[in-house]
C-alpha cells in the first residue's frame, strides 16, 4: 500500500502520512526522526510530504513492550539477587 499526503485511515478519517506513522519517528532523536532531515516536522499528528517516510511495521504496544524488556535486561546485569 502506497501512502501519501492525502492517505486516510478508512476506520476514522485521520492521515496515515503522519511522522507518528514512520517507522523513523523517534522522540529520542534529533528533530525527533532517525533520518537526516533539514527542518524539522512541527506537527507530528498531522500529514506532511516528508520523503524518508515509511510507514512502521509494529504498534506502539509492541515498542514499548520491546524497550521494557530490553530495560529489564539491562537492570537485572546490576542485579545483586
Amino acid at each position: 500500500m502506497t501512502v501519501g499526503h492525502a492517505s486516510a485511515c478508512a476506520f476514522c478519517g485521520r492521515p496515515l502520512k503522519v511522522c507518528l506513522n514512520c517507522r523513523f519517528y523517534d522522540p529520542s532523536a534529533y528533530h525527533e526522526c532517525r533520518e537526516d532531515i533539514d527542518e524539522p516536522v512541527v506537527y507530528k499528528d498531522l500529514a506532511n510530504f516528508c520523503d524518508f517516510f515509511v510507514m512502521k511495521e509494529t504498534s506502539d504496544a509492541q515498542q514499548i513492550k520491546s524497550q521494557e524488556e530490553a530495560r529489564s535486561r539491562f537492570f537485572s546485569l546490576f542485579n545483586d539477587d
